[in-house]
């Protein structure tokens, strides 16, 4: 199967993370790596920061500061502690939150000096501060799950890869995968003190 103009092997075959492949051979200055790396991820990573700051030039800005840091820093990459693919769509989401909080630092401050309408609706601060505090409380609660669980997880929401993609991409059966996903939002809902 191909994914990304990749092949993958079928269930059942050896798992082979081309992602994480590339990443160690950036990491040794292979600038080919590099390229055939951006093809592969800059669609997923794009619609992924996309998703979380909705203005097409700042995502196409924050697309461009993800890959930098992948050359800057690919040798960080542990292979041992996850897949390629989970651990570029990981940074991305991070720059992408950061971005967001960034930006309403700024707002924050040029209300605070009278730049913006000072009458600002106290709601819209009280229900922006309430999402950064949900949001930090989400990703510690993602961080707390097993590996397994953690990382379908991670490639659904973060990646929006399909259950059956995601079974594709970890070698694994889609059953197990589904289970894992099940087994991790339950977790997560108890870390999160969610009662259904």
């Amino acid at each position: 199967m191909v994914i990304d103009g990749v092949e993958v092997p079928e269930d059942g075959a050896d798992h082979v993370d081309h992602v994480g492949e590339l990443l160690q051979r950036v990491a040794a200055g292979d600038d080919t790596a590099f390229a055939r790396l951006y093809d592969m991820m800059s669609s997923r990573v794009f619609g992924l920061v996309l998703r979380v700051l909705v203005d097409r030039s700042q995502s196409e800005e924050v697309l461009q500061e993800v890959f930098l840091e992948i050359w800057q820093s690919a040798s960080k990459f542990a292979p041992n502690r996850g897949q390629g693919r989970s651990w570029v769509l990981t940074m991305a989401h991070r720059r992408a939150v950061d971005r967001v909080r960034s930006s309403q630092a700024s707002a924050d401050r040029d209300v605070r000096v009278g730049f913006r309408d000072l009458e600002a609706p106290r709601d819209d601060v009280a229900e922006s501060v309430e999402m950064r505090i949900e949001g930090r409380r989400v990703a510690e609660a993602v961080a707390a799950l097993p590996e397994a669980q953690r990382e379908a997880i991670t490639l659904a929401y973060y990646g929006g890869y399909s259950q059956s993609e995601i079974a594709t991409l970890l070698g694994s059966p889609l059953g197990t995968i589904k289970t894992r996903m099940r087994d991790g939002l339950s977790r997560l809902r108890t870390l999160m003190g969610v009662t259904t």
